[in-house]
């Protein structure tokens, strides 16, 4: 009788554990997954909103703002996990020089015995395009 109840401890800490480890590894590759995203959502945004014609008159490099945000939306959509609910703020937008401040949100949860658990995903970015100087 000892020797059945240790073995059944042993395998309801095993569930436990490997729940855990499920739960946790979850929320990692959400968070990962989301600040990859909006990193290159931002690059790809930030090189399709230069604004080729003022580069072409004066030489200087800035970007279009209504284009930046139309096409980051569009990227993060495309490539973003349907099943997630994202908030995207845009903070800041500054034309020149290129600069954006972003963060983007989700969350994620679990249910255990009856008790819901969340969390909160914040990813935050300040991206500056930079291009090499030549004289």
């Amino acid at each position: 009788m000892k020797e059945s109840f240790w073995g059944t401890a042993i395998v309801a800490i095993g569930v436990i554990a490997i729940f855990f480890i499920l739960f946790f590894q979850s929320i990692t590759n959400t968070d990962e997954h989301n600040y990859h995203l909006l990193k290159e959502a931002t690059e790809g945004a930030m090189y399709d909103a230069l604004d080729l014609a003022a580069y072409r008159e004066s030489g200087t490099i800035r970007i279009d703002r209504e284009k930046f945000v139309e096409n980051f939306l569009r990227r993060f959509a495309e490539s973003a996990v349907l099943s997630n609910t994202y908030q995207i703020e845009i903070y800041d937008v500054n034309e020149e020089p290129p600069k954006v401040s972003l963060m983007v949100s989700s969350s994620e949860s679990a249910n255990t015995a009856g008790e819901i658990y969340e969390f909160d995903i914040v990813n935050r970015l300040d991206a500056i395009l930079e291009t090499p100087y030549k004289e």
